[in-house]
């Protein structure tokens, strides 16, 4: 499923996943291929992607970049101080704030 993520400020993360977890106001839920739609709030946390085959982009906070990958099954954890998820036709957007990886 494709996924992005993004900030006010700067996209985090875009490309095929085979899972998503986040951290919802009602609790930690995980996202898999054809997961009913969905949109909900999240709240403070870390949000925890897998990479599936193919090419992704994703911000480095170290380095302060964005970088090129495609190594499937990596995992990638971003932390949170809330925003929100929408699930649809195998696509999820994230809008969140305050991200640190």
């Amino acid at each position: 499923m494709k996924i992005s993520i993004l900030t006010p400020e700067r996209e985090v993360f875009n490309g095929l996943v085979t899972s998503v977890k986040v951290p919802g106001t009602r609790g930690e839920f995980q996202i898999l291929n054809n997961h009913a739609p969905i949109v909900s709030s999240l709240d403070a946390g870390f949000i925890h992607v897998v990479t599936a085959q193919g090419e992704y982009r994703y911000f480095d906070d170290e380095s302060g970049e964005i970088k090129t990958a495609a190594e499937p099954g990596r995992s990638l954890r971003f932390k949170i101080a809330g925003g929100f998820v929408e699930v649809l036709r195998d696509e999820v957007s994230l809008l969140v704030h305050g991200v640190r990886e």
